[in-house]
């Protein structure tokens, strides 16, 4: 099991699955040397002709988020996809990525890490894009039509200098949707870029963008 010590080489893993299997696969992950994670709901959106590739429907999901190092999340995440059955359509889809900071875990922390893998080893980007409520739809159009097969909308919140606005005097935090993108590094650049121009992102306060490299994945068809 984890417990209070430093993590050289931290990962997280995304597991996207259908309404009411979060907890069973956090469940499963600390069998397997994960000590926690987060669960969000979501929505999965994909264009019809499509659905093979990603296996999300309109319907509600469930997004769980772990961290650990890096030979405990490649062990639990083949476990958890064997488990789970991702390489089946519409099981979920399991990917990893590398982060570089960890801050507010009891379990474990990281304030650096090495990226020793290389970008060139990099077959797939997770597409990150922040907007305010009612645009996500929008962001899966235009991800759509450069090239995207669909992805998946989390509700949030935000808050910043650009983002409130005010009703009887008041501020208002108004509510956010995240929209998580899975592409291949081919179709990255295309994506964003349409992203940008139907969304006109970089006016301040329509959105953000980010993008991370994807380690390892399952749940994907081609």
């Amino acid at each position: 099991m984890l417990a209070n010590f430093e993590l050289n080489q931290p990962e997280l893993i995304c597991v996207i699955v259908n309404l009411g299997l979060g907890s069973k696969v956090l469940k499963k992950a600390k069998q397997h040397n994960i000590s926690g994670g987060t669960i969000f709901l979501g929505k999965g959106t994909v264009n019809s002709k499509i659905l093979d590739y990603l296996c999300l429907s309109d319907v509600r999901k469930e997004i769980v988020l772990m961290v650990s190092d890096k030979e405990t999340v490649r062990t639990a995440l083949r476990k958890l996809s064997e488990e789970f059955k991702f390489k089946k359509p519409n099981h979920g889809i399991a990917f990893t990525t590398s982060i570089c900071g960890l801050v507010g875990t009891r379990s474990c922390k990281c304030d650096k890490m090495k990226d020793e893998r290389g970008e060139e080893n990099t077959m797939y980007n997770a597409i990150t894009v922040i907007v305010e409520k009612g645009k996500a739809e929008e962001v899966i159009d235009a991800a759509t039509k450069a090239g995207a097969k669909g992805g998946t909308i989390i509700n949030a919140r935000g808050s910043g200098i650009h983002e409130t606005s005010k009703v009887f005097a008041m501020e208002i935090e108004p509510e956010k949707e995240i929209v998580l993108i899975i592409s291949k590094r081919d179709k990255t650049g295309d994506i964003i870029s349409s992203i940008k121009e139907e969304l006109d992102i970089e006016k301040p306060g329509n959105g953000i963008v980010f993008v991370q490299n994807i380690n390892e994945v399952y749940g994907l068809y081609e």
